[in-house]
């Protein structure tokens, strides 16, 4: 299956040229009535230092899709214009509240909102008090993104909807497809990170990102053996493998007998580099990237383009 191309049909995207180089000119040696000139050297590229602020503001974006998702299915509404850092806020299309079967799940949808709320809170109070300036929501597209993203693993047939919304256990496949992301980027940016204060609150936010993705898988595969229904997981499954696709691998399938996500050899969490994330939730593969899939004006911030 060529995902480029399937995803490339479910949501439309501009293209993205990077600046192309200049040394052809500075190489030519000119001669005059004084002899051949001395050419000038090409200018070496400088890699730009990306700090910690950088980082946590690359992790709040996450935090507002994540905080969005939760927000939206536990109680109808999203993070309040405060919170979104203004009235410059992007929009956010889609994500309604769902109407949860079980009490016990609903609980659960309010609590994690609640977490992810106040990640955005706490990320965006740590940035401003380092000195930095917290970015504000970017544009956010749960509509399309989902339906793409379930045509390319093969949920949904091309040109098919996939709502996470729709139903608990619809819901439950929404969140596998942002919990995992979320562990695998905090574990990757973790030696990033200069400041151990920083890094220890990192440690803290992916901790509780990991309980939240351990929660969401044993409810999968715990629902599945009551009604003796593996759908959904078979389609958390075909998330996990298309999620490898595009961001690098790092997958553990869901079975009655797996339900953590780790090497085989160490039992080590994954962990995933800021490219490979934004080829995730941009839902893009190879080639360099600025926007798409959840994302569709790009994140706001220093991090925002894929290297390749």
């Amino acid at each position: 299956m060529d995902i480029q191309k399937t995803i490339g049909r479910s949501l439309s995207r501009r293209g993205f040229i990077a600046g192309a180089g200049t040394a052809a000119a500075a190489s030519l040696v000119g001669c005059s009535d004084d002899g051949p000139t001395t050419p000038t050297p090409p200018t070496t590229p400088t890699t730009p230092t990306i700090t910690d602020a950088d980082i946590l503001n690359f992790a709040l974006n996450l935090e507002y899709l994540e905080a969005e998702f939760y927000l939206r299915a536990a109680t109808g509404s999203g993070l309040s214009a405060t919170d979104a850092g203004g009235t410059s806020a992007g929009s956010v299309a889609g994500g309604t509240q769902v109407m949860f079967g079980s009490t016990a799940l609903a609980n659960y949808a309010n609590e994690i909102a609640q977490d992810e709320l106040n990640h955005v809170r706490f990320l965006r109070s740590a940035l401003t008090s380092a000195g930095a300036t917290p970015v504000v929501r970017p544009q956010i597209d749960f509509t399309n993104a989902f339906s793409a993203l379930a045509v390319a693993a093969g949920i949904v047939p091309a040109g098919g909807t996939f709502n996470p919304f729709s139903s608990q256990n619809a819901f439950l496949v929404g969140a596998f497809v942002f919990e995992d992301v979320g562990v695998t980027a905090y574990s990757g940016a973790a030696p990033l990170l200069t400041s151990k204060s920083i890094l220890s609150a990192a440690a803290g936010i992916q901790a509780v990102e990991a309980y939240h993705a351990a929660e969401i898988r044993t409810l999968l595969v715990g629902m599945a053996a009551t009604s003796n229904d593996q759908t959904y997981v078979g389609y958390a499954n075909k998330v996990s493998t298309l999620r490898g696709m595009l961001g690098g691998g790092n997958e553990t399938m869901l079975s009655s007998s797996t339900i953590v996500a780790a090497d085989t050899t160490n039992a080590i969490g994954f962990s995933r580099s800021t490219d490979q994330v934004l080829h995730i939730v941009y839902a893009m593969g190879a080639g360099v990237q600025t926007k798409g899939g959840f994302f569709p004006a790009g994140l706001n911030g220093t991090i925002t383009a894929t290297a390749s």
